[in-house]
């Protein structure tokens, strides 16, 4: 495939992989493809796969008979997690000519160049001892918000988890070099920065993975606090044993760094986070929680729970709803635990039936939405500032306060892009 074709690309799953795949089109950009929406025809569609539930699986492949009944000759590319976890299952769909694994996604160019169309499926590089080195990636688009990655991987071993498999050991940035991705952001007119990673409480081992003594996530978050033109950072998710009381008084008293955190729980009982092989019991959990709102009352706190996990009773259940309803919390990601290929959850018994796990999924969604009603009543008839974006549907624009309670309102162009005092 010697002359320039077009190519379109579609993400599945995290902040994460938003930002890759907005960073991969760039480069296929420069290598000379030219990028085209991925509803269009389209030469070459790449899938940027997330592989965290059974859901993400069978999206893939729903993706994959969609661009050949659309395209019957165009090349389709899988790589993202799933395509580092199961590149022979991947491979064997119908359609699918190249499986990248995580560390060639970004010589992605030089694969497609040497593909031939009725070739079998070709595998490159899938084996995690080959994952090494940091690749900086940013998602620029029509929304304000940039998703900037500053690490990547994972060396915790959680018997539910399959990212250290899917993207190896723990490493990031340097602190220099995310200052200065920050900076060039700025001079392209981003207002806000979230700052994305797989364990990104664990920011500091530099891109050799290797540990730099004088860089953690802290002393990026004070970097990146003195930046001029960067109105605005979030931490997308951070770990409550890697949430620092220093990180927390550093978010307490910046003007840039938004009252809003998110922080994994996935379960309030010690028996099932121990199950889980979580670094934390529930009162450590409870404690940054209380900590946050001592010092910001108005900050949004998100969490994420995992119902359904194998050896949790209806006890237990019943621990994490009561504990949950207890913390003065925002909002809840609620994921309803499924099996993963080789990981020790599998090994736990006994497992919870699925209609039992759909349900406790349903009642904490429920109690999220209570959340959420009660944090946004709080804040009636105050003035917050919001950051509103410039997609437009059904002729409403959307954005959202610093502590993140989204505002819809009537489109203005005059506001895209830009800071609004806002009473709520």
């Amino acid at each position: 495939m010697a002359e320039t074709k077009s190519i379109a690309f579609h993400t599945l799953g995290c902040k994460l992989n938003f930002s890759e795949t907005s960073t991969l089109a760039r480069l296929a950009e420069k290598d000379g493809f030219e990028k085209k929406a991925f509803e269009e025809v389209a030469d070459v569609y790449v899938i940027n796969t997330c592989s965290v539930t059974d859901n993400a699986d069978k999206e893939c492949r729903q993706i994959v008979r969609r661009i050949q009944r659309r395209s019957p000759e165009a090349f389709i590319v899988i790589t993202g997690c799933y395509a580092q976890l199961k590149p022979e299952q991947i491979a064997a769909i119908p359609g699918v000519d190249l499986v990248l694994g995580a560390a060639e996604k970004f010589n992605m160019g030089a694969h497609i160049r040497e593909l031939t169309k009725g070739d079998s499926a070709k595998i490159s590089s899938c084996d995690i001892d080959e994952v090494t080195g940091f690749h900086a990636s940013w998602s620029m688009n029509d929304r304000t918000r940039t998703f900037l990655k500053v690490q990547d991987g994972c060396d915790y071993t959680c018997s539910f988890c399959t990212i250290p498999m899917a993207r190896g050991k723990s490493r990031s940035d340097l602190v220099a070099s995310v200052v200065k991705n920050a900076e060039d952001l700025a001079k392209q007119g981003v207002k806000e920065i979230v700052l994305t990673g797989v364990n990104l409480g664990d920011f500091g081992k530099g891109p050799d993975g290797n540990l730099k003594s004088s860089e953690n996530f802290f002393t990026l978050c004070h970097a990146l606090d003195k930046i001029d033109g960067i109105s605005r950072y979030r931490i997308s998710s951070i770990e409550p044993n890697l949430l620092t009381n220093d990180i927390i008084q550093l978010v307490a008293e910046s003007d840039r760094f938004m009252p809003h955190f998110h922080i994994p729980l996935q379960s309030g009982s010690n028996t099932i986070l121990g199950a889980m092989r979580r670094r934390y019991k529930r009162e450590l959990y409870a404690e940054r929680v209380q900590l946050i709102k001592s010092l910001m009352p108005h900050c949004a706190i998100g969490v994420d729970v995992i119902v359904g996990f194998p050896g949790e009773t209806d006890e237990h259940f019943q621990e994490t709803f009561d504990f949950l309803h207890s913390l003065d919390i925002s909002y809840l990601h609620v994921f309803t635990y499924s099996e993963r290929d080789n990981t020790k959850a599998l090994e736990i018994e006994p497992v919870v039936p699925i209609p039992v796990r759909n349900e406790r999924n349903k009642i904490l969604r429920n109690l999220s939405y209570m959340k959420m009603q009660h944090f946004t009543a709080q804040h009636q008839g105050q003035t917050r500032k919001v950051l509103f974006e410039g997609s437009a549907k059904d002729g409403m624009m959307e954005g959202y306060t610093d502590n993140y309670i989204r505002i819809t309102t009537p489109y203005r162009e005059e506001w895209v892009n830009q800071i609004v005092d806002w009473r709520i």
